[in-house]
């Protein structure tokens, strides 16, 4: 679906982001820089001068288009909400419905198991459909719910122009998806994350996002060569890539069936479509081994080692895990840059 796009559309190579994932949507769906809505990082950490206010002076851009005759919905991940109003009595007025959209779909938090995830239909919590045949995920069922949503458009207001914001769970953490996503990729990353960085560096030459001239930037100190890795942390590195590039394949394949029914849609040659790629920059945050148990080893500091993560390789991507890659994936796939900034040893967006 990406690749599609980008073949009759426009592919920019600049893009501003703020590394972590509130601020990064507060921006988008603004148009302001993050702290001018109040938002200088996550909703968990509300630190003096990030009040999340979202202050009328910077309204949504979905209020803008609800008050001009758009409809409205959002689906997927949120995370814009402050923690201590995602509960039954609110208060709502920063809740999706509360800034512009008529309808939401999805979760409020900054993760959630793609599984088993805790949703909201508007403000209210509702529990996850079971479908007759096959395993529920979060990809599908947001793809379903906005697909729903654009044929009662069409039927009832086909004239009606309409703002949809979909942000899937993909690719952020927890990298869960099924089987037969992940196996497609078996062995593709045994070359690990050097070979992987001048790949995509030639790549990028290739297209054109980069200039001829440009020379790759070194690895940093702090990460390991793969050359220098054990056997064992190699099987469970490039494993956890597997996982990671079959979850990113699922979310577009979803986004790919949204877009179809976009442009069967009465205005389907007629409507703009923004494709943002990695939720908000590529995440360090499983440090150097990676992680099966991800927000426990970043909250409480609970790592997982790398025996323990073998023990149940193939496992890693299923409901049982909270699984997220190493860094050294993140510094990786963030080519052609080096990250410079440093938090507690991570590389990538954070």
């Amino acid at each position: 679906a990406l690749d599609g796009l980008a073949a009759s559309g426009i592919t920019y190579n600049r893009f501003h982001t703020t590394s972590v994932c509130s601020p990064t949507r507060a921006a988008l769906l603004t148009g302001r820089n993050a702290h001018r809505v109040g938002v200088g990082t996550v909703i968990e950490y509300p630190y003096p001068g990030y009040d999340w206010a979202w202050p009328k002076s910077t309204v949504s851009v979905a209020r803008v288009l609800l008050d001009n005759g758009y409809s409205t919905a959002a689906f997927g991940k949120w995370h814009n909400t402050p923690s201590a109003e995602i509960s039954p009595v609110g208060p709502f007025d920063r809740w999706p419905t509360g800034l512009g959209f008529q309808d939401f779909y999805g979760f409020m938090q900054g993760e959630d198991s793609q599984w088993e995830p805790l949703l909201y239909r508007d403000t209210t919590a509702v529990d996850a459909p079971k479908p007759a045949k096959g395993d529920y995920h979060f990809s599908t069922d947001i793809t379903n719910e906005a697909i729903g949503w654009l044929q009662t458009q069409a039927s009832l207001a086909p004239d009606k122009p309409y703002f949809l914001y979909y942000a899937a769970g993909g690719a952020h953490a927890p990298h869960h998806v099924g089987q037969e996503w992940i196996d497609k990729y078996r062995g593709r990353f045994d070359a690990g994350w050097d070979k992987y960085r001048e790949e995509a560096f030639a790549r990028q030459k290739r297209m054109g996002l980069i200039p001829q001239d440009a020379v790759l930037t070194p690895r940093p100190a702090e990460l390991p060569a793969w050359n220098t890795l054990s056997a064992d942390q190699r099987r469970l590195y490039a494993r956890q890539m597997e996982v990671f590039a079959g979850f990113l394949e699922h979310t577009d394949h979803e986004i790919g069936r949204l877009l179809d029914r976009v442009r069967q849609g009465p205005n389907g040659k007629n409507t703009l479509v923004f494709y943002i790629v990695g939720d908000n920059g590529a995440s360090g945050e499983g440090a150097i081994d990676g992680s099966d148990v991800g927000l426990a080893n970043i909250i409480y500091g609970l790592p997982s080692t790398v025996d323990e993560q073998l023990s149940h390789v193939d496992q890693l991507g299923s409901k049982l895990y909270d699984n997220h890659y190493s860094a050294g994936w993140a510094w990786a796939t963030g080519t052609p840059f080096r990250w410079m900034k440093r938090v507690a040893s991570f590389f990538g967006g954070t």
